[in-house]
């Protein structure tokens, strides 16, 4: 695998997961760092680009999930997924943080909590792709009906991230972090770098944004918006002691 890109080395165990990444929505917003810290361990640094923070929901399929040497199940491998994230850094490893990550897989809600710390939460979820270059996407939890509905429309060229830019500050990450059983743990994902698009949406609904208090004047109107037909993932299970 081509390793050039990377932001520092991966780790020399071997990776636990192979999953496609398609179909994403990347919609960004700017929201007072004082705000996100909030959400975040006392122990993680946010992450600015500026002096500026970023919150992103993004909906995308998650496709061809499955351990090491193991084949996909259609019916547990493939899912819609929502995620609502910020970005930080740790030890001079910037990397992302999920407030949240609703998904149409009771496996995957069951599992991922316990095993990496990731805050899933069960939801109804699509997402189809359409003839605008994008996907219309919709989620809506089960206990309390919060939830995303909308379409995103792609308006660019394919892109690159370019070196020192906000997107190569919003897509070139390389690893997550969790706060799981009381430590701030941290998970690495390989991928080559991302190719997107500028685009548009057009939001219906957006209670799930809204829901976490971000302060953000209007969730219809995400002040960033970018498609992409995804990337190829491997994973690694996580490291309890961060370094």
């Amino acid at each position: 695998m081509k390793i050039g890109h990377l932001p520092f080395p991966m780790p020399e165990r071997k990776y636990s997961l192979k999953q496609n990444w398609a179909n994403l929505t990347f919609m960004h917003w700017e929201v007072e760092p004082d705000i996100l810290k909030q959400h975040l361990p006392e122990d993680l640094e946010l992450d600015l680009f500026d002096g500026k923070a970023y919150v992103g929901t993004i909906p995308f399929n998650m496709e061809k999930v499955r351990p090491r040497n193991m084949p996909s199940i259609s019916f547990i491998s493939n899912f819609p997924e929502f995620n609502i994230r910020t970005y930080v850094t740790k030890n001079g490893k910037s990397g992302v943080f999920f407030l949240t990550l609703d998904a149409q897989s009771h496996i995957t809600c069951i599992y991922a909590p316990f095993a990496y710390g990731l805050p899933y939460k069960y939801a109804k979820c699509s997402i189809e792709i359409n003839d605008k270059g994008g996907s219309v996407w919709e989620s809506k939890r089960m206990k309390d009906g919060i939830g995303l509905k909308g379409e995103s429309i792609a308006n660019g060229p394919l892109l690159k991230a370019k070196k020192g830019s906000l997107e190569e500050f919003l897509f070139e990450r390389y690893c997550l972090y969790v706060s799981h059983k009381g430590k701030t743990c941290r998970a690495y994902t390989f991928h080559e770098p991302w190719e997107y698009r500028e685009a548009e949406v057009i939001i219906e609904e957006n209670s799930l944004t809204e829901f976490y208090e971000l302060g953000i004047t209007n969730v219809l109107e995400p002040e960033l918006v970018h498609v992409s037909k995804g990337v190829k993932v491997l994973t690694w299970s996580i490291e309890k002691t961060v370094k």
